[in-house]
């Protein structure tokens, strides 16, 4: 029943966005076109290969979009969306996640069985070891050694800790080393680079070759030359954009594909709006800014608070029009790769005309 209600009310291609029902992100079909096509270029000039990160959209149709752009693979954060674009015919999956116990061994084991590039992760003996104990008497597995060149998240700390993890994963039975991998903190690419390039004189040192090193993510998207060790770079968030893309430099407003499209269902006084858009659609990830996005059309207008199903606007610093009861806005989220979690499917949209719906078949996939 209730998955017929959402079909009554799904946006239809050749709808006007003005009159479908919201809360509902829509994404601007041209800007995310260009999006994909700048990002590509610049890593085809440096001569990197590029690998989008899913987790962002979760969608089969964008991701082979961005491989048919000149992408060379996907990354996936879990085994549940790996095999959502497995199913999608996707061959060349990188996990960038530390995979332990059983239930989720099994299944990377067939997964592994299925697709010919499947590689993970590991940043200890523990996962190591783990992923040896299964693959000992299976298809041999590809495990990328993760490095913490300052991200402060997963990854070994040091060079020599990294040479020797990459020394115990080529000595495992069942396990195949494939490379280096990292995830660094924002403006930080002399350090990736020493980092990286130290490990890989002493994995050259021990006759260990280092097939693929692979740089991420969107907070150092165009910095990714600057790490000339790396063979790889990974990002996802740049296919849509957000505000923390448009605060990094990387994109203007203008190029955020996604709106959350709102609609102001009360005006309780002349300084505040109240839009049906609330956590559960806007997400309360701050990402370090103050507030809950950008009002487009309003630039003074602030989204000071949400509960689930409301967001609240302030007005009070407003010189132009405010938006009344009735109007539609769009808000440009502070992180969309969150939003696509909250919504069973994506409305694409040219000139304000609906072109297609696609279900976000790797949503709620979190395991």
């Amino acid at each position: 029943m209730a998955h017929d209600i959402v079909s009554e009310i799904s946006p239809k291609p050749g709808n006007r966005i003005e009159d479908i029902s919201t809360p509902r992100p829509i994404i601007d079909e041209d800007r995310m076109a260009g999006n994909i096509a700048r990002v590509q270029s610049y890593m085809d000039e440096h001569g990197l290969n590029f690998r989008p990160h899913i987790k962002t959209h979760k969608i089969p149709a964008l991701a082979s979009a961005q491989v048919a752009a000149g992408a060379k693979g996907i990354n996936c954060q879990k085994i549940t969306e790996a095999e959502v674009f497995a199913n999608a015919g996707f061959e060349d999956i990188l996990i960038t996640y530390n995979i332990i116990g059983p239930e989720k061994l099994t299944r990377l084991a067939a997964l592994n069985d299925r697709i010919a590039g499947l590689k993970v992760v590991a940043d200890s003996q523990y996962t190591v070891d783990g992923l040896s104990a299964w693959f000992a008497a299976r298809k041999p597995l590809t495990v990328l050694v993760e490095c913490d060149t300052g991200g402060g998240r997963c990854g070994v700390q040091t060079p020599e800790a990294a040479a020797a993890l990459a020394k115990h994963i080529a000595g495992k039975p069942g396990l195949v080393f494939g490379g280096l991998m990292n995830y660094p903190k924002p403006n930080s690419a002399a350090a990736t680079q020493a980092f990286l390039a130290e490990t890989i004189s002493l994995l050259k040192r021990d006759g260990i070759e280092c097939a693929i090193v692979s740089n991420g993510g969107s907070p150092s998207l165009f910095d990714a030359h600057l790490v000339p060790a790396a063979t790889e770079h990974r990002a996802g968030t740049y296919i849509y954009n957000d505000r923390s893309m448009v605060r990094a430099g990387h994109c203007r407003e203008e190029d955020c594909a996604m709106h959350i499209l709102a609609t102001v269902v009360s005006r309780p006084t002349p300084d505040r709006a109240v839009i049906d858009a609330g956590s559960k659609a806007l997400t309360s990830d701050l990402l370090g800014f103050s507030d809950h996005g950008v009002v487009v059309g309003y630039p003074e207008a602030v989204i000071t608070g949400l509960s689930e199903e409301h967001g609240v606007i302030d007005l009070s610093k407003c010189t132009g029009p405010r938006p009344e009861i009735g109007d539609k806005v769009g808000i440009i989220p502070n992180h969309t790769c969150v939003v696509s979690n909250l919504f069973d499917s994506m409305v694409f949209h040219r000139d304000g005309v609906v072109t297609r719906v696609e279900d976000i078949a790797a949503r709620g996939l979190v395991w």
